[in-house]
This record gives structure tokens, C-alpha cells and sequence, in this order.
């Protein structure tokens, strides 16, 4: 687990002055890439492996709003990893209170072909070190 720590900016709000939900999607997405950046994920050098990533698909929840200002924590756990998939739970949190929650599913692709194609074995294996 990792805890990926951010600020509410003005932007990230809608016109009642609370988060915009589509923007937990663009937290957790941060929170995730930082997790794996620190066990040798390079979104430039897997683009240069013809590697990506997509989201094959997510369930978020949001339990309470974030506002202006708040500081957010954003918790990513690494709860199951094959050769081509892999899935995070992750958690926001204000106060150590939750505010949303999501499941997501992703998978590793071809960048040329959009096929699955197996995770690099150097990412795969630090990958290995985060699943709880």
C-alpha cells in the first residue's frame, strides 16, 4: 500500500463547490501511476516497449464530498496481478474518514495491435512486491 497525498484545487470542483466525481477517477489514476513508478514503471519507456495500460473497467464509490481545499489521501493496494491483468483497491480519505472507494480492473495491451500482451517481466516482478 501506498498513500499518494494531493490538495483540492478550485479546478477540481463543480459549481456547488464540491469535487467533481469524474475527478476521483483522475485521483486515483495518479495515486495508481505513482505506485507503480516505484517499482519501475516508465510510462515513456513501456511506450517505447509498444506497451500501455487501460482500465477494462472500474465500480467507484462516493461516500461523502470533498471540498475546496481539502487534503486528500489516496490509498492503492495492489490486490491481484496476472501475466497480462491486475487490479487496485483504492481509497480516498479526509481525516482518515472515507470519502470514496473504488475497485479497478486493468490490463496490459500491444500499443500497435490492441492486443493483451503480457506485462514486461522487470514490471511484472515489482509488481509482485506491492500485492498484499
Amino acid at each position: 500500500m501506498q498513500d499518494y497525498l494531493l490538495r483540492v484545487y478550485y479546478e477540481d470542483t463543480d459549481a456547488q463547490g464540491v469535487v467533481y466525481y469524474a475527478n476521483y477517477l483522475k485521483f486515483f489514476e495518479r495515486a495508481r501511476t505513482e505506485l507503480l513508478r516505484a517499482v519501475g514503471y516508465e510510462q515513456m519507456k513501456l511506450m517505447e516497449e509498444k506497451v500501455i495500460f487501460v482500465v477494462r473497467s472500474l465500480d467507484l464509490k462516493l461516500l461523502k464530498p470533498a471540498r475546496l481545499d481539502d487534503q486528500l489521501v489516496i490509498k492503492t493496494d495492489l490486490v491481484k496481478l496476472g501475466k497480462v491483468s491486475f487490479d487496485f483497491e483504492q481509497t480516498a480519505l479526509i481525516n482518515n474518514q472515507e470519502i470514496a472507494k473504488a475497485t479497478i480492473k486493468c490490463g496490459s495491451l500491444n500499443s500497435e495491435t490492441f492486443i493483451p500482451s503480457a506485462l514486461p517481466e522487470y514490471l511484472h516482478t515489482g509488481m509482485k512486491k506491492l500485492i498484499l
